[in-house]
């Protein structure tokens, strides 16, 4: 499996994401995408996107899929190669859970697919950020890993794309760098998100066709 990592462009043309605007109300209301519109959006993109938990803990799992395997026969299982993953973990915290959004990882077999790795990054973030949402988790949680300073600003630039903020670079100068770091395992940037206004950010990417 591969790190998630393209260019900030490339990411927000593929990720066509629609600004929230709360304020509008009636026809205009935001649009807020239930898992089956996320589910639904994904099939019709050729993938097939399993959400598979363990107590507190999440796995979102995508291969690609065919028209001939919406049968669920044991020959197209065998034949679907898995392209992502993303893990974490549902948070007890001061004021309601978090998502912890531990890692989301891309396999080799994307780069010569026919969709952007970073909209298949957004199907996989979006099945987990809703799972988030359904267990009434109001912030989401994540770090930019701070491999080498082109990678990580990559990786800034497309979370804030996202929907993500800054809230505190980890880079192990303090104490609290050293917490932050015994729970994500490096360095690199904090970044948080309101889960229903990311959700309502992607709405337009998931909204079924009428």
């Amino acid at each position: 499996m591969a790190a998630l990592m393209a260019s900030a462009p490339a990411a927000a043309a593929a990720l066509h994401l629609a600004p929230p605007n709360p304020n509008h109300r009636g026809d205009d209301d935001p649009f807020v995408p239930t898992m089956a519109d996320i589910m639904a959006s994904s099939r019709s993109q050729g993938l097939h996107i399993e959400l598979r938990t363990a107590g507190p803990f999440f796995r979102v799992h995508a291969v690609t899929s065919s028209p001939s395997s919406s049968s669920s026969s044991s020959s197209a299982a065998a034949a679907a190669e898995e392209v992502g993953r993303a893990e974490g973990v549902i948070r007890p915290w001061i004021g309601g859970d978090v998502l912890h959004l531990d890692s989301m990882r891309m396999s080799r077999a994307t780069l010569g697919m026919d969709r952007s790795i970073f909209g298949l990054g957004l199907f996989l973030g979006a099945v987990a950020v809703r799972h988030g949402f359904d267990r009434g988790c109001a912030r989401a949680e994540l770090l930019a890993i701070n491999d080498s300073p082109l990678y990580h600003s990559k990786l800034v630039r497309f979370y804030t794309r996202m929907g993500f903020s800054i809230v505190h670079e980890v880079d192990g100068s303090s104490i609290r760098d050293l917490a932050h770091m015994l729970v994500w395992g490096g360095r690199g940037t904090r970044m948080d998100a309101d889960i229903e206004q990311l959700l309502i950010r992607w709405g337009k990417r998931f909204k079924p066709k009428s």
